[in-house]
């Protein structure tokens, strides 16, 4: 009796493991087909919303196809956050190295992460900083890597990003900045809207600082070279 006792909570554990990884399968293939009807974080926003009874602070979400956002805008988010999503396969180890070596020498932290990573974490995953959230990114990365192709991976991007406060996605984006559908953004919107990505609760596409607006002009500069999706 004691032997089975013994084994009992590494086969549970063991069964455990395997139904997170094949929940998790599912989820992925299935986003493969399906568009999310919510994210994580506009369903905490929401719930936030409603339990603190302000439903002004319920954030936009609005999905649309990659085919209805501007190639303007597609091509700035690529310049400007991934310009080797097409070559790597989720994994930036270039952009790894850079911020591995700045850290050694400067003692400064810099983003390393690519489209893929931005994607899985705010299709799957709530906001956070802790290690195991890391983890669960870099898994969803791999996964959404080997089942959607790039073209999907960005259209996800595009609609789950957040784009400031109770801003998720291009859609929603444009109508806040531009007063416009992000189809037809022109290409210094897109430059711009993409300029504030990095922090979009602290940097503004209303009101750009001279920094927002030396970032616009680089972006500018690499759209053409960047591919359409």
């Amino acid at each position: 009796m004691e032997n089975i006792k013994k084994y009992k909570w590494p086969v549970r554990i063991l069964k455990a493991l395997l139904f997170l990884f094949c929940f998790t399968l599912v989820q992925v293939v299935a986003l493969r087909f399906i568009n999310p009807p919510i994210t994580p974080n506009v369903a905490w926003a929401w719930v936030e919303s409603v339990i603190k009874h302000k439903p002004e602070k319920r954030p936009v979400y609005r999905w649309k196809r990659i085919e209805q956002i501007s190639p303007h805008l597609r091509r700035a988010v690529i310049a400007s956050e991934d310009q080797r999503f097409l070559t790597h396969n989720g994994f930036d180890l270039n952009e790894i190295e850079k911020a591995y070596n700045g850290f050694i020498t400067e003692k400064k932290l810099r983003g390393a992460s690519t489209i893929s990573m931005q994607t899985a974490r705010s299709v799957f995953l709530l906001s956070s900083r802790s290690a195991f959230r890391k983890l669960a990114e870099i898994y969803y990365t791999a996964l959404i890597e080997l089942f959607w192709n790039k073209r999907r991976i960005l259209e996800m991007y595009l609609n789950t990003v957040d784009w400031g406060t109770g801003v998720t996605g291009a859609e929603a984006a444009a109508q806040k900045y531009f007063l416009k559908s992000a189809k037809t953004l022109t290409r210094e919107e897109a430059a711009l809207m993409t300029a504030i990505l990095p922090n979009p609760h602290k940097w503004s596409a209303k009101n750009p600082s001279a920094y927002i607006r030396m970032r616009q002009t680089q972006i500018m500069q690499s759209m053409h070279m960047m591919p359409l999706l």
